[in-house]
């Protein structure tokens, strides 16, 4: 069970005993993620959707001895307990996601509908993330998703997918801003941090945000 640790446990460094993760550079997880925005009939945001992929080193690591029937393939099934342990991890690391409407920041309630896939040799968490109170952005709605800490590496799809609105108000748009690519030399430094090191990432954008304007 230790070898099976949510990566945001191992992102936030609560490590289990047994658990048996060779140190490498930082990070040492790395995400492609998409995030849907839900808006309800009344034109509040009520939950954010977050399509995220492990890296397929990590997803197999993950998966090992999952595959219960072995038959070679993992369904959703046998990645239900791994599903549930990932989403209840959440919390203590924030959700890797900052919300804010009008500026005000939001607070999430318990996510729901999570899942996950295994294909083509990369794991996809999928999960609903309410608010804890829908938010009435009539300015404004702005997310931020990643791991300040850098031990989790989020990289929000290239695609005009990438962030998107389900049932937003007429006029709405939402824009994407990707942090830099870090300096070849930044990326030594914190490549000599181990696993248990918490590595400095003080004045570094490694978060993507993304901000939702309306009329």
């Amino acid at each position: 069970m230790a070898r099976r640790t949510a990566f945001a446990a191992l992102a936030a460094c609560i490590a289990l005993a047994g658990l048996a993760v060779p140190a490498a550079a930082h990070p040492h997880v790395f995400v492609s993620a998409r995030a849907e925005i839900l808006y309800g009939p009344d034109g509040a945001v009520r939950a954010l959707k977050h399509i995220w992929s492990f890296d397929e080193a990590y997803s197999a690591y993950i998966t090992q001895g999952l595959d219960k029937n072995r038959d070679g393939k993992l369904t959703p099934d046998e990645l239900v307990e791994l599903a549930k342990i990932n989403v209840e991890s959440l919390p203590e690391v924030g959700f890797f996601t900052v919300a804010k409407a009008n500026g005000k920041s939001q607070e999430f309630g318990t996510p729901v509908e999570a899942g996950l896939v295994f294909d083509n040799k990369i794991l996809t968490l999928t999960y609903t993330l309410p608010l804890k109170s829908p938010a009435h952005a009539n300015r404004s709605f702005g997310i931020e998703i990643g791991d300040p800490s850098y031990f989790v590496a989020f990289d929000i799809v290239d695609a005009p997918d990438a962030v998107i609105m389900r049932d937003a108000p007429k006029g709405c748009i939402v824009r994407v801003a990707r942090p830099p690519k870090l300096d070849p030399a930044i990326q030594q430094k914190l490549a000599q941090e181990d696993i248990t090191a918490t590595p400095d990432t003080s004045g570094l954008q490694v978060t993507t945000r993304a901000l939702v304007a309306c009329p």
